[in-house]
């Protein structure tokens, strides 16, 4: 057992790389030592200015900014526990977050200001309120200014014991179905989150890292593993297309994480050759499922530079991934096969497949994704009842459902939430969008279950067509249906104007199957 802990792995980057820079944000960069002081300070103002303690959980609603790295270091320092908000979701959600989290402090970015000044009323256990803003003067009252408690206090951090299995962060699920839960995550579960990511995700030494994405969320779990090989953290506060090539040509960024809706923008984006991006090596991408003829068009053209991860928050990030040499396979038919799959299990995952009963199913046959692994979750927060349908003696139980080969790959073949079934049939959607995918019509592309009175539910499609393209329902009904047959194929098809994301990139089947199943009792037969 490894005993260091995450604020153990910031002091080691800070004192092996010290001068060296370490994140660059806009036209500002910080080295490794000034990333360290920064955190300390700022840590010796939580424990002595605010009263912070072991154990204290600290939610962050924050924009893409450096104070964003200091926040996490100091917080992992004195043994607080961070509870990052996803900026995208409603201040509802947030209120039940932090409410049921029983934060006693937020910090927050000066954007979010009016925000916060909502949601102050319902907020039951918070106490304090720090605000990351260029001018003191825009505080506001009462709350404290994260800039000036790191430059009124010195670097002087009051020793913590921290054991590996304390917390370190409480994360909440995407929250596609019912109430977010708090996946509770420890300071062991972290730094092996790390080390697998060093070891199955090619990081090299001095990359320099791009993060769009936001740092409350998966970017920032892609962070330690840069830092760790005295590599280069650069900041951008937002997704657009021509910011991150912009910021790719400029900074010569090796590797970067994109969810696979950005690399749809990108591709499709009309000036993006130019752009020089040869200075990019790896490009990991995952959160939801990709399309394989749209891989395939980023490996043509981008180059053979792609990482697939695919985990869940409650094991993040990763329990299997697919190699940028996996990507390259010479046999066409193979490589349309390996381009649709999740990878391999990482060194570290045992997987099982598993059906209803609980019984092991024959290779190539789909059951349910269970995994054992060291970065696996403490459990729910207050969610005994979901912990134990999720945790079964030391085994995760994902809710995904795949298939694996003889190779050892993964098949994800769908969420088992979001199976549909047919006349007693098990239909899962992902197969059937991937080769929606495939028409060259077809720009985007979701598949769920609507009611119907003789079959329970039937198969529906939504479908964005790419701007000057066309085509019918009629038609591509049967374009499914001459390669999956008339089971799997749609009984209807809609043609909407986009399709609806969850604010961490993933198709929102909540919000999709909410129109066709309202007034119903459930939205499932």
């Amino acid at each position: 057992m490894i005993t260091l802990t995450i604020g153990d792995y910031y002091d080691r980057c800070v004192d092996f790389f010290g001068d060296q820079k370490a994140i660059t944000y806009k036209d500002q960069s910080y080295t490794y030592n000034e990333m360290g002081h920064k955190a300390k300070c700022l840590a010796n103002a939580l424990q002595t200015k605010i009263g912070l303690k072991k154990g204290d959980k600290i939610a962050f609603l924050m924009a893409n900014c450096p104070e964003y790295v200091f926040c996490e270091y100091a917080i992992a320092k004195i043994a607080g526990i961070r509870v990052p908000l996803a900026v995208l979701l409603s201040s509802s959600d947030h209120i039940y977050m932090m409410n049921q989290a029983e934060c006693t402090t937020l910090i927050y970015h000066e954007s979010l200001a009016s925000r916060v000044k909502e949601m102050l009323p319902q907020l039951e256990t918070v106490k304090h309120f720090i605000c990351t803003s260029d001018d003191p003067a825009s505080v506001i009252e009462g709350h404290q200014h994260l800039q000036t408690l790191i430059e009124s206090h010195p670097p002087e951090v009051a020793k913590v014991e921290i054991d590996p299995e304390d917390l370190v962060g409480i994360y909440y699920t995407g929250g596609t179905t019912g109430k977010p839960k708090g996946v509770m995550l420890s300071h062991r579960a972290w730094v092996y989150t790390i080390l697998i990511e060093m070891l199955d995700l090619g990081f090299g030494w001095e990359e320099v890292f791009l993060y769009p994405t936001p740092l409350t969320h998966a970017g920032g779990c892609l962070m330690l593993p840069v830092l760790l090989r005295k590599g280069r953290c650069v900041i951008i506060d937002h997704f657009d297309p021509k910011l991150l090539l912009e910021t790719i040509e400029k900074e010569k960024v090796t590797m970067t994480f994109l969810v696979p809706t950005m690399i749809y923008v990108l591709l499709d984006y009309p000036d993006l050759k130019k752009y020089d991006f040869s200075s990019m090596r790896n490009i990991i991408y995952g959160a939801s499922a990709i399309a394989p003829e749209r891989l395939k068009q980023a490996l043509n053209t981008f180059g053979p530079i792609f990482t697939q991860l695919f985990g869940q928050t409650e094991a993040p990030m990763m329990f299997s991934a697919l190699s940028r040499e996996e990507h390259i396979v010479a046999d066409p038919q193979r490589e349309k096969e390996i381009l649709s799959s999740a990878g391999r299990p990482t060194f570290h995952a045992e997987i099982k497949l598993l059906d209803e009963n609980g019984a092991e199913v024959e290779r190539g046959q789909p059951g349910e994704v269970v995994v054992r692994c060291a970065n696996i979750m403490s459990g729910y927060f207050k969610n005994p009842e979901a912990t134990t349908e999720t945790l079964k003696d030391g085994w995760l139980y994902s809710g995904d459902i795949a298939r694996q080969d003889e190779e050892g790959f993964l098949y994800i073949v769908d969420r088992k939430k979001d199976m549909i079934v047919s006349g007693g049939f098990n239909i899962f959607p992902r197969e059937i969008e991937d080769i929606l995918f495939e028409h060259p019509a077809v720009k985007g592309a979701a598949v769920i279950g609507v009611p119907h009175e003789k079959w329970g539910e039937e198969v529906k499609a939504l479908v964005v067509l790419h701007e000057g393209q066309s085509a019918t329902q009629e038609e591509l009904i049967q374009f499914v249906k001459d390669r999956k047959g008339s089971m799997m194929a749609p009984k209807t098809v809609e043609f909407w104007d986009e399709i609806p994301l969850t604010n961490l990139g993933k198709l929102d089947k909540k919000a999709m199957r909410t129109k066709f199943w309202k007034g119903k009792d459930r939205m499932v037969s």
